[in-house]
């Protein structure tokens, strides 16, 4: 069993970049994002904790399958404990069953990001970005309250790579990842 955990920023492209990768390799696919845009349509925004469990309850039981691997993706605030705190808890779910784990961290600039938040695959996928407005506007005060770029020297994992992917194209990035991890 295969985990690769892709960081970073709002838009960043840790799910295009990951639906490259599903396209290259085994690997499946669970975005933060679905399970917060399914609870969010059904019940309403007030219901975040729901989209939690419901991703524990996903992310155990394919621990548990004979798949060759999967991919997540996790909009990780370095400078938050709450977020390096989830990140522990998603790699002990399959650290408990012996997988290998690998660790991709893409940045990219904010100017680039806002013109991906209006990327026809983001919207296709994350109904809640459909207003590009209040989308972008979010995208802008995370990046004054959050820090979305790891320090150097602050990744200890043995597994890890940093993708400046500002002028890398998503399917080059899925490759870069698949070689670096031999996936």
């Amino acid at each position: 069993m295969k985990l690769v955990v892709i960081l970073g920023a709002q838009a960043v492209g840790k799910m295009t970049v990951g639906q490259e990768l599903v396209k290259i390799t085994k690997l499946h696919m669970l975005t933060n994002h679905l399970t917060w845009e399914f609870v969010h349509e059904h019940f309403g925004a007030d219901f975040g904790d729901a989209s939690d469990r419901l991703k524990n309850v996903i992310l155990e039981e394919y621990s548990k399958s004979n798949n060759y691997g999967l991919i997540y993706t996790f909009c990780m605030s370095f400078a938050h404990q709450k977020d390096w705190d989830y990140l522990h808890h998603i790699t002990s779910i399959f650290n408990g069953v012996n997988a290998e784990i690998y660790y991709v961290e893409l940045i990219a600039h904010q100017e680039i990001r806002l013109q991906r938040n209006k990327s026809e695959n983001r919207l296709f996928y994350k109904a809640t970005k459909r207003n590009i407005e209040k989308s972008d506007e979010n995208l802008i005060n995370a990046d004054k309250r959050a820090r979305f770029i790891s320090n150097d020297g602050e990744i200890l994992f043995n597994n890890y790579i940093k993708i400046d992917n500002t002028d890398v194209a998503p399917d080059m990035a899925a490759k870069i990842i698949k070689n670096k991890f031999s996936l």
